[in-house]
């Protein structure tokens, strides 16, 4: 069996999934200034009477990473960059404690200015004064030649808890994407540590002595033992269990949207035959351009619980905050769930005072609580289909890339919409009224993104490149080097890319029946010197596609 665990801002949602089906599914409060105890009640609940010795594993999907980096809560790190002639790189300056440097390599690798050892130590002992403790060093061409930034770390090694190299968090040549990802990595890494640590160290005391996951922003999952060092790509994992638990509800051969309405946002993405639109480039997070991998989502902070107040203007506003639950479970202030309990949507709470909190909304817009109620469900709905069509468009404004493959001049246009989430069958009506598009309920849709990160397939990606002029083939992000000969083809890449992809998706925890690998990117160059090529600059990216793993990829919905 396996446990599927998502932290919402509002809920966390546990499931317990065997062969079978669901065995069986909580939903707890989750207290954002203890999400570890929101997470062991939880685990308490889902486990209570159940054999150990049953459960094959945990999933664990959470908006702890992003949330930190929205609210500005990770601790300062510091970071070292060296770009180079030709370029600026407070261009790309992340923090506070941000180094330019001397030293440089070349596009081909070549080292074209050697660091200094008394300007990094010299550096070390300053952050080290200031306290920081984690480290991100990148350097421009590292995924050519990383000597530098491994040179680098070596000398930070004896100063700092962690040192995280920009060669090995991507292979991707953006500099200055490399440069913010590398940041948010060294800046999540004690979040992702501490909060992974402390449920490792709950599962032994419950004799869990099972391999943990995390669901990333790609939709598949790594191990943690991996994913810590590789924090960020936990950023969006949230997201990503919407999708995952929607995919096997998804029409054949058409377009569909997938809204999972929660407490506190609403998260929202588009599934293409069964298969999520992916973000090519890496997600964005606030001034962050980063090179993550993501499915291509988007978040509106417009929830159940979102509260509801009027403006200066006599409009109606919804969010972005959520002050606590609705004023019908107990809060103090009025939100979109107390409109749904006074339009008869919602009986199992306190009818009273969710009628005081919309009255007052009421009296603010002089006009019956009724009809307070009704335009404050409609603006949630509308606010939600407005980001919905605006996300369209961004994914229309460009070729269209799902996690299969790229569909150039391909443009979507969903008839569809699934739901999931706490309150979506109070929505289905509305949204498919305002929509025009045929809207279903997804079955267990109230843990229906926990049940997304426990199925979700192990993936990764490598990135490879050979230069046949030099003489060898690098995978910096993977360590791997090796000399070719002047034969060395596109074929013999893909190859060795593959060896490399099997290696890193075993040591993530992959199982042998979920290796499909697929080619991404291919390119290949010839070199010329005169009148002549001197040799060809091969270059491949592959990876493991994500997918629900075999065996429990039909029995969501039982």
């Amino acid at each position: 069996m396996i446990i599927g665990l998502d932290v919402g801002g509002t809920h966390t949602d546990v499931v317990l999934l065997g062969k079978n089906g669901i065995v069986r599914d909580v939903k707890v409060l989750t207290d954002e200034s203890d999400l570890f105890n929101s997470v062991l009640t939880g685990l308490d609940k889902i486990t209570e009477n159940i054999d150990p010795s049953t459960i094959d594993r945990i999933v664990l999907s959470t908006t702890l990473i992003t949330n930190a980096v929205v609210q500005n809560k990770t601790p300062e790190v510091g970071m070292i960059v060296s770009s180079g002639p030709g370029i600026d790189p407070e261009y790309y300056r992340t923090n506070r404690f941000y180094y330019p440097v001397s030293g440089s390599i070349d596009h081909r690798g070549r080292e074209v200015e050697p660091i200094d050892r008394n300007e990094i130590e010299k550096i070390a002992w300053n952050l080290k004064k200031e306290g920081i403790r984690y480290v991100g060093v990148v350097g421009k061409f590292s995924v050519r030649n990383p000597s530098h930034e491994q040179n680098i770390a070596r000398i930070l090694g004896n100063f700092f808890d962690k040192v995280f190299t920009g060669h090995r968090i991507s292979g991707s040549l953006n500099f200055p994407r490399r440069v913010a990802t590398t940041y948010l990595n060294a800046a999540t890494y004690p979040i992702h540590k501490n909060f992974f640590d402390a449920v490792k160290k709950s599962l032994r005391e419950k004799k869990l002595d099972i391999p943990i996951y995390i669901l990333k922003a790609d939709g598949g999952t790594t191990s943690l033992d991996a994913s810590t060092d590789f924090p960020g790509q936990a950023i969006f994992s949230g997201p990503a269990a919407s999708v995952m638990g929607a995919m096997p509800f998804s029409p054949d051969k058409e377009e569909c949207i997938v809204l999972d309405i929660g407490g506190t946002t609403t998260d929202i993405a588009v599934l293409i035959n069964h298969v999520p639109v992916l973000n090519p480039v890496g997600i964005n997070l606030g001034s962050y351009k980063t090179l993550i991998r993501s499915l291509e989502t988007s978040s509106i902070a417009t929830g159940g619980d979102s509260s509801v107040s009027v403006d200066a203007t006599g409009k109606i506003r919804i969010g972005p905050l959520r002050a606590g639950p609705a004023m019908a479970y107990g809060g103090s202030v009025p939100t979109v769930t107390d409109a749904l309990v006074v339009l008869g949507k919602i009986c199992d709470c306190d009818r009273d005072n969710a009628f005081k909190g919309v009255e007052s909304i009421a009296l603010a817009l002089g006009i019956p609580v009724e009809d307070a109620a009704s335009n404050i469900f409609d603006n949630a709905c509308e606010a939600i289909l407005l980001e919905t069509r605006e996300l369209i468009s961004r994914i229309n404004s460009k070729p269209v890339y799902t996690i299969h493959e790229v569909m150039e001049e391909y443009r979507i246009n969903p008839g569809k919409i699934l739901l999931i989430g706490g309150p979506a069958p109070y929505f289905a009506g509305r949204i498919e009224e305002l929509s025009g598009c045929t809207v279903t309920v997804v079955p267990r849709w109230n843990v229906a993104n926990a049940i997304g990160a426990a199925i979700a397939r192990t993936t990764c990606e490598v990135a490879l490149i050979a230069d046949t002029e030099l003489g060898f083939a690098l995978s910096a992000e993977e360590g791997f080097r090796e000399k070719i000969a002047a034969d060395f083809s596109m074929i013999d890449a893909v190859k060795i890319s593959f060896q490399l992809l099997t290696e890193k998706a075993r040591k993530r925890g992959a199982d042998e029946s979920d290796l499909d690998m697929e080619v991404i990117e291919s390119l290949q160059f010839n070199m010329v010197k005169g009148f002549y090529t001197s040799g060809k600059n091969i270059r491949v990216r592959a990876q493991i596609k994500p997918g629900l793993i075999q065996g429990y990829d039909s029995i969501a919905d039982r």
